[in-house]
């Protein structure tokens, strides 16, 4: 028996949550990977997976034994990578994870880019606003907005972006201009709900030197931040929104920028938006996720700098 084979399989079926899904990943049939972990158990003389015809779950010795194998194939590509060729030979899978709108505005670009640079790597992107687990759904690398830190995880800062206030003309026509953030109560708001736990993502601002909420009055929600940004490009009310969403509506003039500094002794910021490269252990920094990391943290550094 492959032993190293055998181990690979059965960290791709407890990854990809089914031996069916481990099969798609190897290229190989499903009653090839049964058969590969029927092997495996006997060697160990042990049951690892508890398997029937709906569904699987780790068996105790299970659990114990992929804690302890789980590093043996990113050992191996890391010790692979050590000795191959230049990186402009960097080849295999990379998936990536990201929340939704960083995702379509600015990864997509990104990666299109980084693509080129290596076209033998083959990525993958996910877009999403819930919780994502690196190890079950295979992720390689996720890129995190702070309340998405977990304990454990290895964060990497890559940008710092700036968040703006903004409201359509018709809508400041109608409502008026807020002069500060107090002024928020008295205006139609339109709020992010976070998916993960369903809160708002609240108005975080910047007085001299100390952070502060604003209060809105939220007369409009939604957990797509492309759906807000449309919203109030047709006059529902002020949002908040992530550069990179608002840009676009900002030089076509839908949008009008609120709040912006000046002078006085009441001059309040925006809190930004902190970006993180994000990887489950050390060891999952192979160096094919820490070229991107590092190609993706060049990119961003033009427009939006880390601070």
């Amino acid at each position: 028996m492959n032993l190293l084979g055998a181990i690979d399989c059965f960290i791709k079926v407890v990854e990809a949550g089914s031996i069916v899904g481990a099969a798609k990943v190897l290229g190989v049939s499903a009653a090839a990977v049964s058969q590969t972990l029927n092997r495996l158990e006997a060697h160990l003389d042990t049951r690892l997976l508890q398997r029937t015809t709906r569904s699987m779950a780790l068996t105790e010795s299970g659990s114990v034994y992929f804690e302890k194998v789980k590093r043996i194939a990113l050992d191996l590509e890391s010790a692979q990578s050590a000795i191959s060729h230049p990186q402009t030979q960097l080849q295999g899978h990379l998936s990536i994870a990201s929340t939704a709108g960083f995702g379509r505005h600015v990864l997509a670009p990104v990666i299109a880019g980084f693509a080129e640079r290596y076209p033998q790597l083959t990525l993958e992107l996910s877009t999403t606003d819930r919780k994502i687990n690196h190890l079950h759904e295979g992720i390689d690398l996720s890129l995190r907005i702070e309340p998405q830190l977990e304990d454990g995880i290895i964060a990497r800062k890559v940008a710092t972006v700036p968040f703006v206030i903004c409201a359509s003309p018709g809508y400041l026509q109608r409502a008026g201009y807020p002069a500060t953030p107090e002024d928020l109560p008295q205006h139609a708001c339109l709020a992010f709900r976070y998916p993960l736990d369903g809160r708002f993502l609240r108005w975080w601002f910047i007085r001299d030197g100390q952070r502060f909420e604003a209060p809105i009055n939220a007369t409009a929600i939604s957990d797509d931040i492309d759906a807000l940004a449309q919203m109030t490009a047709h006059g529902a009310g002020i949002a908040r929104l992530a550069e990179f969403v608002a840009a676009p509506y900002l030089e076509s003039g839908e949008l009008v920028r609120l709040l912006e500094p000046g002078e006085g002794s009441n001059v309040a910021v925006t809190a930004p938006l902190e970006i993180y490269a994000c990887v489950q252990e050390r060891a999952a920094m192979t160096s094919k996720v820490k070229a991107f990391t590092d190609y993706l943290f060049e990119h961003l550094q033009t427009r939006w700098p880390v601070r």
